[in-house]
């Protein structure tokens, strides 16, 4: 017979796939996982405020497997891939990666990776929490183009923080401080093939290390972590604090299928000029000269600091009535004030309106603010 009165647990089994990093993490002392992209991905070593502080001061480490790849290849890839985002890929050249979304005929969003061009005809997408795979493959079915797509066997780290620079030296030599931002190198590291990218999800200097061989996991991440030592690295999860004070969105909470990238403030990843015909253009053209009618704002939220961060979205009300829900908030301990993102209508988005947000610990007063709310201009990982 079955009692009601155990706690609940979550199962397991291998349709949650483990990371090459996995037992590295078990290792180093992580206490929780969350469910991402099909995989278990690292959601806390220590308290999140320490964490952001050590990402803050020195560098950390963090498994970002979940990160899939979609690999597309064959003669007609560059052709499918610039039809897969509105992004003009005719501006990225071989050894450049560039952010862009992924949109349906409606101009919604599907996923907003990181893609990087490893050859003319050579793409990887490191993809956010969605399953994109499955759409590149449906489009390619009947589209008439020569083009092969899989996920590849590719993991990546990401390594963040002001010494990360000091730690990839120590790994990769001089060559990797040449690296500009948003570009890549293809290089071994003892013999373990990786391509290394300066990109992150912080809004600090950091880059991301894609592991091409899943059975040296452990290896490169013990690697890792000698050439941190002297700098005082530590493995971390994901700092939400840190990407919410940098402007940095996470698929399926700040945006979704339901959002348009004008809505959310990435319409400047849409190039409705370019020549291509890329999935979704029509809409996209409709919903830019028709003007938005909702918006993703920045918002400080008064009160003491945040027990927590939202597990749901969190309703937002204007003189007594609903008007729209917030999607991510956080106490940032540099700033000294709780911090979020709301998805608001149009007439409720202008600097300084004035709301009040339905929390699990009480109503708050809130304000909309500009975003992002720490380095606008983005020059500390450009530095």
């Amino acid at each position: 017979m079955r009692t009601y009165n155990q706690p609940t647990r979550l199962w397991l089994g291998p349709y949650y796939r483990k990371s090459p990093f996995f037992e590295a993490t078990q290792r180093y002392g992580c206490t929780a996982y969350d469910i991402y992209n099909h995989m278990l991905l690292p959601a806390g070593y220590a308290d999140p405020e320490t964490e952001y502080w050590n990402l803050i001061n020195d560098v950390t480490v963090w498994d970002v497997s979940v990160e899939r790849q979609v690999e597309i290849t064959g003669p007609d890839a560059f052709t499918f891939t610039n039809m897969l985002t509105p992004r003009d890929l005719t501006q990225c050249s071989v050894g450049q990666c560039k952010y862009v979304v992924i949109t349906d005929e409606n101009g919604g969003i599907i996923n907003d990776p990181v893609l990087a061009r490893l050859g003319e005809n050579h793409f990887w997408l490191a993809l956010a929490d969605s399953d994109t795979l499955l759409w590149a493959k449906g489009v390619a079915l009947n589209s008439g183009l020569d083009v092969q797509i899989w996920e590849p066997d590719v993991s990546p780290m990401q390594v963040q923080g002001p010494k990360s620079k000091d730690v990839m030296q120590t790994l990769f030599g001089d060559k990797v401080l040449e690296l500009p931002y948003y570009y890549f190198l293809e290089t071994e590291l003892d013999g373990i093939p990786v391509i290394v990218t300066r990109t992150g999800w912080t809004g600090e200097v950091g880059y991301e290390i894609y592991l091409r061989d899943g059975s040296k996991g452990t290896a490169l991440w013990d690697r890792v972590m000698e050439a941190g030592q002297p700098y005082n690295i530590s493995p971390i999860a994901p700092s939400d604090i840190r990407r919410v004070e940098a402007g940095i969105l996470n698929y399926g909470s700040d945006m979704s299928l339901d959002n348009n990238p004008y809505e959310v403030g990435l319409g400047w990843l849409v190039d409705l000029d370019q020549e291509a015909d890329f999935i979704g253009k029509a809409a996209l053209k409709r919903i830019k000269a028709e003007g938005v009618k909702r918006k993703l704002v920045g918002i400080e939220l008064q009160g003491v600091p945040l027990a927590g961060w939202p597990e749901e979205y969190w309703p937002v009300h204007q003189n007594g009535q609903r008007v729209g829900h917030l999607t991510a908030a956080v106490y940032s301990p540099r700033l000294e004030k709780n911090i979020g993102y709301a998805l608001l209508p149009i007439e409720q988005t202008g600097l300084g309106t004035n709301l009040v947000v339905e929390t699990p610990w009480g109503k708050k007063e809130a304000t909309v603010v500009p975003k992002p709310f720490v380095d606008p201009k983005k020059d500390i990982p450009k530095s």
